[in-house]
């Protein structure tokens, strides 16, 4: 245990260097030319195959034990930034105006790569390791287009595999569970379009359409707690509203924008959100003359779904890690993820590892300006994904 835990911490401080350069240079979806090359280098200078342009920017690297045994899995990263303005005035800070590592996969990636390193080094398995490292994850289908590029008859495996940070949870950590572990994600957009008027005419009221907008957000409250099954969990919330105003605030407007998210755990609630959007935006129009509602609701991922025996895999192989700080049992996160379409593909489970804190103190959520992965998880990541490797292609 200690020998592969220092030479892990040999690697810390380049590893560390990788992951602020990837920091540095944040490349959103499909985008990820100069994070794949930089990928695709470091896995063949270790001596590992490499195969490139696997869902239009992805990289699939493929380490053979040199145990005898046939087994095969695939260990999985993201690659892809958000178009978020960094705000943390870091060093390796974005130098990219607009663009930001905000969820933490230049670590993700950065860990993947620190474990090919040692398993290529040693090669102590049987069977066949598939490191996947997939573009695209924030809202595009990446996962989709390996899918569709073949990923899992290019590269057999029996069983797949993720991890994501989670912030605040302390350093050394981990959580999952098995089952529903993160939900369905969708985007709904509504345009609500009418006559327009003068504010201030008594008579013009009825073409009134932020009344008719009001009445839409409201009803979007009540399907969750009338029309979502008991025990179920759901989120229905807007996210951006335009109404092209600003200018005269006595002008109602012709046409008015409702965008947000939508997230559940079971594929039939999301057939119901998705009918009861479209039903409340119409009767919503119906609430002002001359109006009308455009509907457009999409689902970016399914919802996540935890093996059993692959999450039993996953607990012990964390817990040979830190010992006794893996919470087996935790919360379902509403958060969405679209490993969850390779999952469907494959059983697998998907792991949480401790963020921790940043040096102000606060653990700054991803998808926000401030967050930035922590380089302290690294060493324990990589060793996770080492166990793991171990333990499920030990013959």
């Amino acid at each position: 245990m200690e020998t592969l835990r220092e030479k892990i911490a040999s690697y810390h401080d380049e590893l560390t260097g990788i992951r602020r350069d990837i920091h540095s240079h944040p490349e959103t979806g499909f985008e990820e030319v100069r994070t794949s090359a930089l990928v695709a280098a470091k896995l063949r200078e270790w001596g590992i195959d490499v195969a490139e342009k696997v869902g239009r920017t992805g990289v699939v690297g493929t380490i053979r034990g040199k145990r005898a045994g046939k087994g095969s899995i695939g260990l999985r990263a993201d690659m892809d930034a958000l178009p978020i303005h960094e705000a943390t005035g870091l060093p390796y800070a974005s130098t990219t105006q607009g663009k930001m590592h905000a969820c933490g996969h230049d670590g993700h990636t950065t860990m993947l790569l620190g474990a090919a390193r040692y398993l290529a080094s040693t090669r102590d398995f049987a069977g066949t390791v598939n490191l996947i490292f997939q573009p695209a994850e924030e809202g595009l289908g990446g996962a989709l287009d390996m899918l569709k590029d073949g990923l899992f008859e290019r590269f057999p495996c029996e069983a797949v595999y993720g991890m994501h940070n989670s912030p605040g949870l302390p350093v050394g950590s981990f959580k999952t569970r098995e089952g529903a572990m993160m939900a369905a994600s969708g985007r709904f957009e509504v345009t609500f379009t009418g006559r327009g008027g003068h504010a201030g005419m008594v008579d013009q009221a009825r073409y009134d359409l932020t009344s008719v907008l009001a009445h839409f957000i409201l009803s979007l409250q009540e399907v969750v707690a009338r029309d979502v099954p008991k025990g179920e969990m759901a989120v229905i919330r807007a996210g951006e509203i335009d109404a092209h105003g600003g200018v005269s605030l006595n002008v109602m407007p012709s046409r008015i924008y409702i965008g947000g998210t939508m997230r559940c755990f079971d594929p039939a609630t999301q057939k119901l959100i998705s009918r009861r959007l479209d039903e409340l935006a119409h009767v919503a129009a119906s609430e002002a003359d001359e109006a009308s509602a455009d509907v457009k609701a999409r689902w970016v991922t399914s919802p996540l779904i935890n093996a059993q025996e692959q999450t039993r895999v996953a607990v012990e192989a964390a817990g040979t890690v830190t010992g006794s700080s893996v919470n087996a049992d935790a919360d379902p996160i509403t958060g969405g993820e679209d490993f969850a379409y390779m999952m469907e593909k494959r059983p697998g489970a998907f792991i949480f590892i401790g963020n921790g804190t940043q040096e102000d103190g606060y653990a700054h959520n991803v998808h926000t300006p401030r967050y930035d992965f922590n380089d302290r998880s690294i060493p324990f990541g990589v060793e996770y994904w080492v166990r793991l490797v171990h333990q499920e292609l030990a013959r």
